[in-house]
Order: C-alpha cells, then sequence, then structure tokens
C-alpha cells in the first residue's frame, strides 16, 4: 500500500487520539473510589518554580513533591544525614532488602558477594511517606544537638573564627529545619499495599507511594552491612490544574528564598488515588 502524506497524517492523528484515551482512562481508573490518601502539604513539601513570572508562560506549571530519608552516616552541617529526595535510611536493613526481593546470601562475608549484591537490578517498591511525625522530630532533635555542640566548641574556644563560623551555620541549618525544609519522610517500604496501609492507617499522615530501590552496601566503624538507596518516585511532579493556577500566582509573585523561609506560604491539598497518582484538589495561600 502506498503511502500519501495524507495516511500519513490520519495515522499520526490516530495515534494521537490512542494516546490520549489511555491517558484518560488511567486518571479516571486512578481517580475512580476512595482516594488511598489525601494530604495537606505546604510549600516546605511542593517546591515552586524559581520565577514568578514563567506562570503566565508555562501552560504546564508542575509542583515538585519533597521527601527525605535519616541516612545512616551524619555530618555537621545543612543535608548531611537527612537526604533530599533519596538517600540510604537507617531502618532499610538486610532483612528488610531480602523481604524487598533481594538476595543478600552472604554478603557481609566475602567482597565478590558484595559486588555482586550491589550489581542486581533495581525494583519498584512501595514507598510509606510520613508527614510531621516522629521521623521528623527526630531530624529536628538531632539538629539542636549539633547546634549544642557547636555552641560548647565554641564557648572552649571563644576566639576562633572556625569554630564561630561552624556554630553559625549549625543554627543556620536549625532555622531551615524548623521553618523550611520537608517535613516528609520516608520511613517504610513494602511489595504489599494492603498490609502497609493497614499498619499505617492514618491517610492524612502517611502516603503510599512507588519508588525505585537499589541495592548497596554501607560500611561503618569497619562493618560492612547490606542496605539500599531508595530514589525516583514514580511521580514526582504534580501538575497544577489551570483552574487553581490563579491562587498560585500571588505566591509565585512574591516567592522569597532566605535562610529560614522556602518561599511565600501556601497550602495544596494532594489527593493520590486507586493507582497512587496524585492530583491537587485545593490550593490555599498565606496573606
Amino acid at each position: 500500500m502506498k503511502l500519501t502524506p495524507w495516511k500519513v497524517l490520519a495515522a499520526g492523528a490516530a495515534l494521537i487520539l490512542l494516546a490520549n484515551a489511555v491517558a484518560l482512562v488511567g486518571v479516571y481508573l486512578n481517580r475512580s473510589g476512595e482516594a488511598d490518601s489525601r494530604m495537606t502539604l505546604s510549600q516546605r513539601e511542593l517546591s515552586m518554580p524559581w520565577r514568578g513570572g514563567m506562570v503566565r508562560e508555562n501552560s504546564g506549571l508542575a509542583l515538585a513533591l519533597n521527601w527525605r530519608v535519616i541516612e545512616t552516616s551524619t555530618g555537621e552541617y545543612f543535608g548531611s544525614g537527612f537526604g533530599a529526595n533519596g538517600g540510604t535510611p537507617d531502618w532499610l536493613d538486610e532483612s528488610r532488602m531480602a523481604a524487598l526481593g533481594f538476595d543478600t546470601a552472604a554478603v557481609a562475608a566475602d567482597q565478590a558477594e558484595r559486588r555482586r549484591f550491589e550489581r542486581q537490578l533495581p525494583r519498584e517498591v512501595l514507598l510509606v511517606l510520613e508527614l510531621g511525625g516522629p521521623a521528623w522530630q527526630r531530624a529536628l532533635e538531632r539538629t539542636r544537638q549539633n547546634v549544642a555542640r557547636h555552641e560548647a566548641a565554641l564557648l572552649a574556644n571563644a576566639d576562633s573564627k572556625e569554630f564561630a563560623a561552624k556554630a553559625k551555620r549549625a543554627q543556620e541549618q536549625l532555622k531551615r529545619e524548623e521553618n523550611a525544609n520537608s517535613r516528609l519522610f520516608a520511613i517504610d517500604a513494602g511489595l504489599d499495599r494492603a498490609a502497609l496501609r493497614a499498619k499505617y492507617p492514618d491517610r492524612g499522615r502517611y502516603l503510599i507511594v512507588k519508588a525505585t530501590l537499589r541495592p548497596r552496601t554501607v560500611t561503618r566503624d569497619k562493618q560492612t552491612r547490606v542496605s539500599g538507596y531508595l530514589s525516583a518516585l514514580a511521580v514526582s511532579q504534580i501538575n497544577v490544574p489551570h483552574a487553581l493556577r490563579p491562587a498560585l500566582e500571588p505566591a509565585l509573585r512574591s516567592q522569597r528564598r532566605t535562610t529560614d523561609e522556602p518561599g511565600a506560604r501556601f497550602e495544596a491539598t494532594i489527593a493520590f488515588g486507586q493507582r497512587l497518582e496524585p492530583w491537587i484538589e485545593a490550593v490555599a495561600v498565606a496573606r
């Protein structure tokens, strides 16, 4: 059959229509029935575009979901020990990795086995994210302890510019933790959605999302143990409906980035549907 320009055009149009139909069916299936979770997040957990002027030009405005992990290793300054949008959580041990489908046999005993373990393909898992709960309180407490440690060091070395600078950075880190950083922490992972929801029934406090898990070994105090690296949520960008964008424009125009303020304050109600895909239901901007 000879292809004419009209036939090529018709085939292209049919393909576009088919793709749109598939996408619409996916949206319908995701939003049918009761939402798996519904949570009110702020500018701390949802990142904004850097330039407010882009709102009028960008028809595809989206918010990024910001989440964190408390890692197995920690450091002195901002970000150390609290991985942003990925990391190696301290609760992800050998038994968890085995339960998530990874072969962990004899990993710690042999270097070749460790390499084999880390070469295993990444897996998609169900990740539990907790908002403003014990994990965030742990992060706050750890940051306050860091401030106390640096202030004590400064008292013992009052004339040291180095210790003064470290104490200042620790205080800035605490301000960010109290007022700016995301309060959404990864606290668990599994493969059985029903079991996770039974364990974490509060749908306004716990999100269940799909994420990528890669095998990793961690060496600390000369001891090597099995762990994993969490990253790449299946859906990390949440599109802002056109009808809700005017509510965000004041926040975008007045957006600020300072030590203790991540930007203009707003809240958004986010629902996660049957396919664990999110959408924005409402937006409120602080005046």
